[in-house]
C-alpha cells in the first residue's frame, strides 16, 4: 500500500511570472499613492528601477518581488484576512518626492 501523501492540484497555487505592474492593485491601499511611481533599489546589486520593471512571481496567496539584475528576493507580499503583509528582504523604496 502506498503511504505517500497525495497532494490535490490547486490551480490558484501556480505562480505566474509577471512584472511589477501586477502589484498595483495589491499595493494601492497599502502605499497610499500610485505604486507605479515607486522606485525600488536592490540591497544586493544596487540596481534601481520603477516597480513596473521588477520581476514578480505571483499566485493567489502571495507575490515575490525579485530584482531583474541579480534575481535576489526584494520583498514578499502576502494576502492576509482582507489585507496584505509586506516582508522586505533587502533594499529600499523611494516615493516620488524622495527621488
Amino acid at each position: 500500500m502506498d503511504s505517500t501523501p497525495h497532494v490535490r492540484f490547486d490551480p490558484r497555487r501556480i505562480a505566474q511570472r509577471v512584472d511589477g505592474n501586477a502589484l498595483a492593485g495589491m499595493l494601492d491601499a497599502f502605499a497610499g499613492l500610485d505604486p507605479a511611481l515607486l522606485l525600488l533599489t536592490c540591497g544586493h546589486c544596487g540596481r534601481s528601477a520603477a516597480l513596473a520593471e521588477w520581476s514578480v512571481e505571483m499566485d493567489a496567496a502571495a507575490a515575490i518581488v525579485r530584482c531583474r539584475g541579480c534575481t535576489r528576493t526584494f520583498a514578499t507580499i502576502i494576502r492576509r484576512d482582507g489585507g496584505i503583509e509586506v516582508r522586505a528582504a533587502g533594499g529600499s523604496i523611494a516615493t516620488p518626492s524622495a527621488v
